[in-house]
């Protein structure tokens, strides 16, 4: 026995779309359905709301090469 559990999408219709794994062979199987009694919905995540500073324009040939940035041992 295996369980698997996804998302399904049901039209207005009726008909049900649902994607298993590839291990699973094709032919006739038994499945138990459960259904929750809400939705699935997308909850979007609060913004981080992180601080932005303005330095103004970067120097003219800034070099941000890792060999500009450190010695000859790359540390």
């Amino acid at each position: 026995m295996k369980t698997i559990e996804t998302t399904v999408t049901v039209t207005d219709d009726g008909k049900m779309t649902v994607q298993v794994p590839a291990d699973i062979p094709p032919g006739e199987h038994h499945v138990v359905m459960v259904i929750e009694e809400q939705l699935v919905t997308k909850q979007e995540r609060p913004s981080l709301n992180l601080p932005a500073r303005d330095y103004g324009p970067w120097p003219e040939g800034l070099s941000l090469r890792r060999e500009d940035m450190y010695n000859e041992w790359g540390r």
